[in-house]
């Protein structure tokens, strides 16, 4: 099959023929119709997080079943799917109590089934390794499509929306009438928006550096919007609150100094969710304990949105199907494989909301 391979950081991916091996007992084989571009392989693909090379990225995908593992039990041959980078056994505590996010299972992420024909491996990057023809994930990682949506708009799914999403309504419980502030208006953060319209919350405030990305905002949910660029951010938001703050900021971006801004937005008893992933050496924030304990301040990490897959992407569908989720409108072009680099710059460069790769 072909694949997009990344050889060296900051580099363009170079298509190269690759060998997919056979799925295992509790594995499955999609040959891939979609496969959507997110910032996390970007980040990955410019050595943020010091990923072992060469890999193949890309992990948002859909596409049908062509192969089946002797042990997989709820998915059969010719099923269309959604490719997640969610992996849960079922069985640990996390698992049982709907948290599949926070699996304990400790997963081989040496093993790969991708190599070359001179016995070259491929690091199976995010989990996945969607940007090729073909991908071998576990079972638990796939939920089963409907036939009314596209391929290409199911692919969005399998991250950035049900992060955003699920940062609201699983992490934070968001309740009606309560206030949020989103800070980062691409794709994980502009679902944020439509999972605090959904939950109906009374303000929803979006925050940003780019008056574009703001005034797609407004279609996605967005009560106020703030350029993240304002000198005097914070004296906005506490006109808007009546002097009191937000209920919840949801970090959306991998930005630190956001992250380590975020308590002076809440009200007391207010909580800041993490979502967004920073490079490593931003990673480590200090925070005023004493503050947070003396005004009930609660910092909580959102893994994927906390998302059930069998459970909020049937979810999501269902709201989109109604015309009451905005799905189609998040992507903003559709490339083949052979043009990958052209997507991604458009992507790293901030102009895009979702390209998606049309296999």
């Amino acid at each position: 099959m072909k694949a997009a391979v990344c050889r060296d950081y900051k580099s363009p991916l170079i298509i190269e023929n690759v060998s997919l091996d056979d799925p295992m007992e509790n594995e499955i084989e999609v040959t891939l119709k979609a496969s959507a571009i997110c910032h996390s392989d970007i980040s990955s693909m410019d050595g943020i997080w010091q990923d072992k090379l060469p890999a193949i990225y890309g992990h948002e995908a859909s596409g049908y079943i062509t192969k089946i593992g002797t042990k997989v039990n709820n998915l059969k041959l010719g099923d269309k799917v959604l490719v997640t980078l969610i992996r849960s056994c079922s069985v640990c505590s996390s698992c049982i109590n709907l948290d599949p996010t926070s699996c304990n299972f400790k997963w081989d992420d040496e093993y790969t089934p991708l190599s070359n024909k001179i016995g070259e491996k491929f690091v199976r990057g995010i989990k996945v390794g969607a940007f090729a023809e073909k991908v071998v994930v576990q079972e638990s990682q796939c939920v089963k499509l409907p036939d009314d949506i596209p391929f290409d708009v199911a692919s969005l799914l399998a991250c950035g929306v049900i992060t955003g999403f699920g940062s609201v309504k699983n992490t934070a419980r968001l309740s009606q009438g309560q206030t949020a502030m989103i800070f980062g208006c691409g794709g994980v953060g502009l679902n944020a928006l439509q999972g605090a319209k959904h939950n109906l919350a009374s303000k929803i405030i979006a925050v940003d550096i780019s008056k574009k990305k703001l005034a797609i905002a407004k279609m996605f949910g967005a009560t106020h919007c703030i350029n993240g660029n304002s000198t005097n951010l914070k004296d906005q938001v506490m006109e808007l609150t009546f002097g009191e703050g937000v209920d919840y900021v949801f970090i959306t971006v991998g930005v630190g100094r956001l992250f380590e801004d975020a308590l002076k937005y809440l009200k007391k008893g207010g909580t800041a969710v993490l979502v967004g992933m920073p490079p490593s050496q931003d990673s480590l924030i200090p925070y005023d304990v004493l503050d947070m304990a003396g005004n009930n301040l609660s910092i909580m990490g959102s893994k994927m949105g906390q998302t059930v897959i069998g459970e909020d992407i049937p979810l999501i569908i269902d709201l989109w199907r109604k015309g009451n989720y905005r799905l189609d409108e998040l992507i903003s072009g559709r490339y083949s494989l052979e043009n990958i680099n052209d997507a991604i710059d458009e992507t790293r460069r901030g102009d895009a909301k979702r390209n998606v790769i049309v296999f």
